[in-house]
């Protein structure tokens, strides 16, 4: 049967746990990221996966409207992978270093989500869940709500760098069927002209790259002692009075910051800022 072709109902639909025989966007989904894992997203088409499938191009589209929506309940499926975020009481930092490592290890499994690029592409159920729980992860602290949102962004966009690395090496491995070893072991005439940069030259006799850093916990490392400065720094002068009538605030119950001291005090401010 048709699925509906607007994009949003199409990733937010729940299919049958077990759909009937023959072509479903479940299906088709698997099988596009199957052949997005072994081609990456450039080998990616709604033909190859009909063929995979066994069916015709167009019968595909009676269920996926095209390349670009099939992407996206691809990218929501993997993200289905991630297991649930540790509990609250581990403290926010093992809850992002913790997440953001689960985000890594589908990345390495399915190096083509780094590649889904732009700022055009709709996210489904998994993914917003996915981001939900890592913006919980910073919200009782004394970050901004516009710091929390920034801090998660650069943590995705980190993981997704990392994993751009390898999708282009896997991608020059397809191309030339040489490994990234192979290759940058036949460099000799490369190296031979290199003693004439001290600094290279340097770290080279120092043994800098005999046991080189692994970049994704030397960057993740870095990337939280950054944060955890910026929440002791906000915690070293968090506003402790209400922002509306000024009065002192009392500690919530639930732990996190509060903003002001009263309900009333809270819809004050937001017709204060509705009305401008």
């Amino acid at each position: 049967m048709p699925t509906s072709q607007d994009p949003v109902e199409l990733l937010w639909h729940e299919e049958e746990p077990e759909p009937r025989p023959g072509l479903s966007v479940a299906r088709i989904v698997r099988a596009a990221v199957e052949l997005a894992d072994a081609e990456g997203l450039e080998g990616l088409s709604m033909r190859k996966v009909a063929d995979r499938l066994g069916y015709t191009t167009m019968s595909l589209y009676r269920h996926v409207p095209g390349r670009d929506q099939l992407v996206d309940l691809m990218s929501d499926e993997v993200m289905g992978e991630h297991p649930p975020a540790p509990p609250q009481e581990e403290g926010w930092r093992a809850r992002l270093e913790a997440i953001a490592r689960q985000a890594w290890e589908i990345r390495k499994r399915h190096p083509w989500l780094a590649e889904v690029r732009g700022t055009r592409h709709l996210p489904g159920p998994h993914g917003v869940a996915r981001y939900d729980e890592m913006l919980a992860t910073l919200t009782g602290t004394a970050l901004r709500p516009s710091e929390v949102i920034a801090t998660i962004g650069l943590l995705g966009r980190f993981v997704d760098a990392e994993a751009l690395v390898l999708v282009e090496r896997q991608r020059e491995e397809r191309r030339s069927g040489v490994s990234e070893e192979e290759w940058w072991g036949g460099r000799d005439s490369l190296y031979e002209r290199l003693d004439r940069y001290p600094a290279i030259t340097h770290l080279w006799e120092s043994g800098g790259w005999d046991q080189p850093e692994d970049s994704f916990e030397f960057g993740l490392r870095r990337l939280l002692d950054g944060i955890e400065a910026l929440v002791q720094e906000r915690d070293e002068s968090r506003d402790e009075t209400c922002r509306e009538c000024g009065k002192a605030l009392e500690p919530a119950a639930s732990g996190r910051p509060r903003v002001y001291c009263s309900r009333a005090c809270q819809q004050r401010a937001y017709r204060k800022r509705t009305a401008t």
